[in-house]
């Protein structure tokens, strides 16, 4: 395979890759009183390292919809270096999502890779999510609780203020429903630019998947994730540390 086609696809199965982990900062670190309202608006600044080297970034903005307990946010992934040179086109992805007796229930997502694209939208009184996924029709059936890739984890920041994280997730990625596994493994006090937290470490893997995405999500931050590593097979593929926050 040239030289080219390598990078192109370690740069893409990388930054794709996050899908699913800086997202994890959805509850802004500010928490209000209501059990309801459980995330703020804010602004998150990441970086992505792969086998040590640094390829990319990631930013995340919280924002309030128009209407009272809606949500929109945008998350930019964005390659560096040699890898931009490859991977010119940022991937960008917006979910608009409400919460609803402490839980996320998401209504619209849409991604922009370059030339592919996700579109989806998800219809409750229809029991369905329709769409189109990179040019294929989706028309997949709504169990309750489904999540969006980037829904997802402001679920789990959710479930983790209550202290009630579910085993097993039903989350929509592209075109498949896919079950995940998610599990808390124990405390951890992490350094980061923003200083030092107390963290909650929690994992989540698929069924028969070597894969395990582990998320450092810091309590006195409102539950925002300051790190995140992807192991396959027991090493480390890629890492993310929180740079910067802003509420």
């Amino acid at each position: 395979m040239p030289l080219m086609g390598i990078r192109d696809r370690c740069i893409r199965a990388t930054l794709l890759a996050l899908l699913g982990v800086v997202a994890a900062a959805a509850a802004g670190a500010q928490m209000p009183a209501a059990a309801d309202a459980g995330v703020a608006p804010f602004s998150a600044h990441y970086q992505a390292d792969w086998k040590s080297i640094s390829v990319g970034t990631s930013d995340l903005e919280l924002e309030n919809d128009s209407q009272p307990g809606h949500y929109v946010y945008t998350w930019t992934i964005t390659a560096r270096g040699i890898f931009r040179m490859v991977y010119h086109d940022d991937l960008i992805q917006k979910s608009w999502f409400s919460i609803d007796a402490g839980h996320a229930h998401p209504s619209r997502y849409r991604a922009e890779d370059g030339p592919s694209s996700v579109d989806l939208d998800f219809d409750w009184a229809g029991g369905h999510v329709r769409g189109t996924s990179e040019k294929k029709p989706v028309d997949l059936e709504l169990k309750e609780g489904t999540q969006d890739v980037m829904s997802i984890q402001v679920e789990v920041m959710l479930d983790l203020q209550k202290g009630n994280l579910p085993k097993t997730f039903q989350i929509i990625d592209k075109d498949e429903l896919k079950e995940f596994a998610y599990a808390q493994e124990g405390t951890a006090r992490i350094r980061t630019d923003l200083g030092q937290f107390d963290t909650i470490i929690v994992s989540s893997r698929r069924a028969g998947n070597d894969r395990i995405l582990r998320m450092w999500f810091a309590p006195s931050l409102g539950f925002i994730p300051v790190q995140a590593q992807r192991t396959r097979g027991g090493k480390l593929e890629f890492a993310m540390r929180i740079k910067t926050l802003k509420r």
